[in-house]
């Protein structure tokens, strides 16, 4: 059985919160992984540049050893600025991801769970996310939280969901 704990992300995490970036990047079944200079391009770097500017908040998954295994952020960005999930700049963008071994155990709901109880102490009543349609655990856990789909950009589905309408 994995134990886990759930904390809120420190500075010191901001070289774990780079890996998990990569770890989000969607790499379908049998498909070669991105190299890792991807992580310097700036539509993807802005996920995790800067880490800590206002509107910033998230979570890491620890293991009983003390490892960090996952990552849930949000993150507001800008019209000049978008991210792939952008709906406006008052909605922020979540940011999700699990260290391979760590998939499919439940650690990404309770990332979930517990981001949303943080947002609603902030007031943050909507958020957004993009993701591929063909990540379809990602899909059907974003669904169980009452995120819908509202639109497409390249290849990957925009999701909302409304705090006071999940869980």
């Amino acid at each position: 059985m994995n134990i886990y704990t759930i904390r809120p992300i420190v500075e010191q995490d901001v070289p774990f919160l780079w890996d998990m970036l990569y770890e989000s990047l969607y790499v379908p079944e049998g498909q070669e992984p991105f190299s890792r200079e991807v992580m310097k391009e700036p539509f993807i770097s802005k996920y995790v540049d800067n880490w800590g500017k206002e509107g910033d908040m998230g979570y890491i998954a620890v293991n009983s050893e003390g490892q960090s295994i996952g990552s849930i952020t949000i993150r507001y960005f800008s019209e000049e600025n978008k991210g792939y999930g952008y709906i406006n700049p008052d909605v922020p963008e979540l940011g999700m991801a699990l260290m391979p071994e760590y998939r499919g155990k439940g650690i990404g709901t309770a990332l979930l769970k517990r981001l949303f109880e943080g947002m609603r102490e902030m007031e943050i009543m909507r958020i957004s996310l993009s993701v591929d349609p063909n990540n379809l655990a990602a899909v059907k856990v974003y669904q169980r939280f009452g995120f819908k789909e509202v639109g497409m950009v390249g290849t990957s589905i925009t999701m909302v969901a409304d705090l006071y309408r999940c869980e």
